[in-house]
């Protein structure tokens, strides 16, 4: 706990509402999405630019620790304090008053606070949405802070892509209001400002207010399951569907067997959509979408789809086993049940990895075939964004097993992965999640001395003062 002078001090300035301090109710922005809990001195919910700029320059001048949380989705500790009960967690949840939306320029300037299924919502009326597909709910400000990508990368990009600019109170003795607010999508008059702060995990600064791209939603969309003859045959059916579709493509999505058969097993509801009831090894749910409404006389998507899978089927050693057109709404909803159907195999451990798109089916490989050597109770359930190199590599230790509860297990199990996607296949430790606490020995290992010193030093000139959880 605080001492009452600085309770007094931190209510004053984002009054009754924006200060929680009650251990039941401050539970929930203590714990994390996935086996993350810790212990917050008090949580602060500001609800403007001003009263985070207000609290952090107090924090600053008496060397208080805060740890910036969005939506706390995220899955590397990066948003929950530690276990000291010393850290102070500032929260955007009440930062959702703007919301100004510029149809001509195709943007929204709004604060940091809202989420993606409410920014979506409201503007679905418009024919618009910001183009960040994930199956969790976060807040925009963690979404930037975290450099999100999603299931649709391949045809939109990350979060960077889509940022056109922001507001970010510095964590300095002034709490400095840094107006990087832009609506141009080209202005190449010097540094752009903006990317110092994203997918940095809030560690330079907190971003309060932003302005993003926003695409049309699609009017058009056709679905299919495809199943690659071998998992040596997955790129060249993806270099295939790009090469006839072009900027229709809008996913390719990989999911192994366990990682299916997990999801059906929790919802049942889902149907099982392969022949006999049997899933293949390997599966890709791929994409393809327009923006406008269907034209008299114009091929439908299905078609389209249909069409291209049919030459690609025929073609000189065919890279495709079997495949099937089916509802959209119906095989994303297996998709999007992969996370918690694995989640509920067992003890999960979760890596998000990204590789050159070439080797995501070798790292697979051979992890499938040297993880029953060095970790044989290990069931890999593995799926993922194959289309832009990402891979959600989860590793599940069933429930009655012994290995769970060993302290030193999951480090050994995250080292020995690690290892092999770094230093064999020169992959990321991180596609998407970011580094957090979990993260941090990695990045400590695998980034070049010259690289964290030049960290440590934006670190310094940006926010001196204790921010965030990660160690630049």
């Amino acid at each position: 706990m605080l001492n009452e002078n600085h309770m007094a001090a931190l209510k004053a300035l984002v009054s009754d509402k924006g200060l929680v301090c009650d251990l039941s109710d401050m539970a929930t922005y203590e714990k994390g999405a996935r086996y993350d809990e810790g212990r917050a001195a008090l949580v602060l919910r500001p609800q403007t630019t001003e009263e985070v700029s207000a609290v952090v320059a107090y924090c600053v001048k008496n060397d208080l620790p805060l740890v910036p949380q969005s939506g706390n989705t995220g899955l590397v500790s990066g948003s929950t304090p530690d276990a000291t009960g010393t850290q102070i967690v500032l929260s955007l949840d009440r930062m959702t008053k703007r919301f100004d939306l510029d149809l001509d320029n195709r943007s929204l300037r709004l604060d940091a606070g809202f989420t993606l299924l409410e920014i979506n919502r409201r503007l679905e009326p418009h024919g618009l949405f910001f183009p960040i597909d994930l199956g969790a709910d976060p807040r925009l400000g963690g979404m930037i802070a975290t450099n999100t990508g999603g299931s649709r990368f391949l045809k939109y990009g990350d979060v960077r892509k889509n940022t056109l600019g922001m507001t970010v109170v510095l964590a300095d003795e002034a709490g400095t209001m840094l107006d990087l607010n832009s609506d141009l999508r080209k202005n190449n008059t010097g540094i752009d400002w903006k990317q110092i702060f994203i997918g940095t995990s809030g560690a330079f600064g907190i971003v309060t207010e932003c302005v993003i791209n926003l695409e049309r939603l699609p009017r058009q969309t056709a679905t299919a399951y495809l199943v690659p003859a071998s998992g040596a045959h997955v790129m060249p059916l993806l270099r295939a569907m790009e090469e006839r579709l072009g900027a229709y493509l809008s996913a390719f999505e990989g999911m192994s067997k366990d990682a299916v058969a997990a999801a059906l097993s929790h919802v049942p509801s889902l149907r099982n959509p392969f022949q006999g009831g049997n899933i293949p090894d390997y599966v890709i749910l791929a994409e393809i979408s327009r923006t406008w409404e269907p034209r008299e006389g114009e091929q439908s998507l299905d078609a389209v789809l249909e069409t291209v899978l049919g030459e690609i089927w025929e073609s000189d050693d065919a890279p495709l086993a079997d495949a099937f057109v089916g509802p959209a709404s119906e095989m994303w909803s297996l998709r999007h049940a992969l996370s918690e159907g694995v989640k509920h195999l067992g003890k999960l451990i979760a890596f998000d990895l990204s590789f050159r798109r070439g080797d995501i089916m070798a790292f697979c490989d051979h992890m499938k075939a040297e993880m029953p050597h060095t970790f044989p109770e290990i069931t890999i359930c593995d799926f993922g964004h194959i289309g832009d190199g990402g891979v959600h590599f989860n590793l599940v230790v069933p429930k009655n097993s012994t290995t769970a509860s060993d302290p030193d297990f999951e480090k050994r199990l995250r080292d020995f992965v690690f290892s092999i996607a770094v230093e064999k296949f020169d992959g990321s430790f991180s596609a998407e999640h970011a580094i957090g606490r979990k993260n941090q020995a990695y990045y400590d290992q695998y980034t070049h001395q010259h690289i964290r010193d030049l960290a440590k030093g934006l670190k310094s000139i940006t926010s001196p003062g204790k921010l965030g959880t990660v160690r630049f």
